[in-house]
C-alpha cells in the first residue's frame, strides 16, 4: 500500500553562479524525485537579498504532488542542493542553491530538522509574489501589501 498523496510547496532561490539555471535545473530536479509530481512552477523572480548578503537571487516557487514523507522530501530537497554546489559557510551565506519546504499540506511541525508552514514564509515578497501566481488563494492582499517595499520582479520569459 503506497502512502498518500500530499500537495507540497516548495521555495527556490538562489544567487552564486549561473543562478537562473540552477533554479531551471532544480525544478526539473524536484518534478523527478521519486513519487513525486511538479503540478505547476511560478515565474522565475530576481530579489534583492532579504536577511541575506551577496548579489541578486533568482526565486521561484512550485507546487508538487508528493507521497515521500516531510522529512524525506526535506532530505531529497537537500540532496539536489548539494549536487549543485551548496554550501553552508554561516548563517544566510550566499547560495548557489536554496529549497525550502513552505507547505506540506496542512502539516503542522515544529522539530529542530524542520518546521512546517515555514515560519517566515509570509514576510518575504521573494516566496509570496511567485506563490501568488501558482495558489493565488493562499496570499492575501494584506500580505502582499506588508511586503511591498522589498525590492523584487519578475523575469519575462522564465521558468
Amino acid at each position: 500500500m503506497s502512502a498518500p498523496s500530499v500537495m507540497a510547496c516548495v521555495a527556490f532561490g538562489a544567487n552564486l553562479g549561473d543562478a537562473v539555471a540552477t533554479v531551471q535545473q532544480a525544478l526539473l530536479d524536484v518534478g523527478g524525485l521519486p513519487s513525486t509530481h511538479l503540478l505547476r512552477a511560478s515565474s522565475l523572480y530576481r530579489s534583492a537579498p532579504y536577511e541575506a548578503q551577496g548579489p541578486d537571487f533568482i526565486n521561484a516557487v512550485a507546487l508538487l504532488q508528493t507521497q515521500l514523507s516531510p522529512l524525506a522530501l526535506l532530505h531529497a530537497l537537500q540532496a539536489i542542493e548539494l549536487q549543485s554546489g551548496r554550501e553552508r559557510p554561516y548563517k544566510n551565506a550566499p547560495r548557489t542553491l536554496d529549497l525550502d519546504v513552505i507547505f506540506y499540506g496542512d502539516v503542522r511541525l515544529s522539530t529542530p530538522e524542520l518546521t512546517l508552514p515555514h515560519p517566515r514564509w509570509h514576510e518575504r515578497a521573494f516566496v509570496l509574489l511567485p506563490l501568488a501566481e501558482v495558489w493565488p488563494e493562499r496570499v492575501s492582499s494584506a500580505q502582499l501589501a506588508a511586503v511591498k517595499d522589498q525590492a523584487i520582479e519578475r523575469l519575462h520569459g522564465s521558468a
